[in-house]
């Protein structure tokens, strides 16, 4: 049987055209190759699953190969490019066998670079010992450090370096990026199913890729957006339409079923409310043609939005987002969570209720 390559490294980029998100970093990193005015020292930090590391290879292979003459599309200059990882490596006597190292110059390609990973894990003293060869490095010797904690970095490091901040990758950038994996794979997959697999994975593609390869696991080559938030285990959207529509309604006892099923399916209290209060933002996006980008929706499901945003008052979604916000605060302190949101479920749904309630009875 072959073995199974994991999406996350099958689809590693090999070129800074290949990084997906991270344009800006990508081609200023280019041009300071291709106008000799990189730095030796470069410090890459975000967080995780967000490309340091893969830009950093690229950037050791590719800045041998501008500075080759005779470039060769197939050298990988391996034996000029070091990983160093700084969380097994992180004393004292582990930067001074590197700083040996450092001092020798390469036999193939004009610079030597290295890869110094989680470089916040090593200790003040590796610091300190690190210092005079970073603001100074031999000519041929080029610093990459990758952390996901620069707070965690002393200034004096800091300042040696030029810093590249590496930014959360968007939903629309990770979605597009698993509709292109998909096709390559012969995978049939609905935009909504991946939409929630990017929304899911929070700004990092590589917590994407392995969500993605877990759902095929499951789905096989279809990949539809029930199958994906059973295997995910998420409130998908159509949960946090029907309780809109209920209480738009003033339905609380079918409010309460709801809420009880949604438990009994293994649901947090937390993480339904939490939910239940983006729904209302989300609604409130909708309410102004120049705030719908902010909705991070497919097409289908964005009309369903406006749909039922048509059917709410601002002043509904105002109440509503103040009382889910408070539940949300209250939910760690209360000593009867349930019970917690099941009250504001019922505050929720008697808000048009009352409205009506005020108005003058006719005899």
């Amino acid at each position: 049987m072959e073995q199974f390559i994991v999406s996350a490294r099958k689809y590693r980029p090999a070129t800074f055209k290949d990084v997906v998100g991270q344009q800006a970093i990508t081609n200023t990193l280019e041009n300071a190759i291709k106008n000799n005015h990189l730095a030796q020292a470069l410090l890459f930090t975000g967080p995780r699953g967000v490309g340091k590391t893969t830009c950093a290879r690229i950037l050791a292979k590719k800045i041998n190969q501008e500075a080759d003459e005779q470039v060769d599309e197939n050298e990988d200059y391996a034996f000029n490019i070091f990983e160093l990882d700084a969380a097994s490596n992180n004393s004292v006597d582990d930067i001074r066998n590197l700083i040996d190292q450092v001092r020798i110059a390469p036999q193939v390609g004009k610079y030597k670079v290295y890869i110094i990973d989680e470089v916040h894990m090593l200790s003040s003293a590796a610091f300190n010992a690190f210092l005079k060869t970073l603001e100074e490095p031999p000519k041929h010797a080029i610093f990459i450090l990758a952390t996901t904690e620069k707070h965690k970095i002393i200034p004096t490091i800091l300042s040696r370096c030029q810093i590249f901040d590496f930014k959360r990758i968007t939903v629309k950038d990770i979605r597009e990026h698993l509709v292109d994996i998909a096709k390559q794979e012969g995978i049939t997959a609905e935009e909504e199913a991946l939409h929630i697999i990017a929304q899911k994975a929070d700004g990092a593609l590589r917590d994407a890729l392995s969500t993605f390869d877990r759902v095929v696991s499951f789905c096989g080559d279809n990949l539809t957006r029930a199958a994906v938030t059973e295997n995910l285990n998420v409130l998908d959207y159509d949960t946090y339409f029907e309780i809109t529509d209920l209480l738009l309604e003033n339905n609380i006892p079918q409010l309460l079923l709801h809420f009880n099923e949604i438990l009994s399916r293994g649901f947090d209290g937390h993480h339904f409310i939490a939910g239940l209060a983006s729904h209302f933002r989300d609604l409130m996006v909708c309410k102004n043609t120049a705030t719908i980008p902010l909705l991070e929706v497919g097409e289908g499901t964005q009309k369903k939005y406006k749909d039922q945003a048509e059917k709410t008052s601002l002043s509904f979604l105002m109440q509503a987002l103040d009382k889910a916000n408070e539940c949300d605060l209250k939910y760690r302190t209360s000593r009867n969570p349930r019970l917690l949101v099941e009250l504001c479920l019922m505050q929720l749904a008697s808000i048009t209720f009352d409205g009506e309630k005020k108005k003058p009875l006719i005899s």
